[in-house]
């Protein structure tokens, strides 16, 4: 059985690749609210894994990923 920390990775992957095609095909512009927040989370449910996994690469890359997306946010809200 799996992990219930598998969950975040799976979430995190399916927010960012959603993410990722919404911008790519015009559903969602890069500036949104929804944009970021999806990358900002996706970023955190994988860090999540990565983490629980001992998988250093992926978790800092989305460490990265969070912290464009929490910079970007800032820039939205504020």
């Amino acid at each position: 059985m799996h992990s219930k920390i598998e969950i975040f990775g799976w979430y995190g992957t399916v927010a960012i690749i959603s993410a990722y095609f919404a911008n790519s095909f015009g559903y969602l512009d890069a500036g949104s609210l929804i944009y970021q927040l999806l990358n900002l989370t996706g970023a955190l449910g994988i860090v999540a894994i990565s983490l629980s996994k001992k998988v250093y690469q992926p978790m800092v890359i989305n460490i990265i990923w969070a912290i464009i997306a929490v910079f970007a946010l800032i820039k939205i809200l504020f």
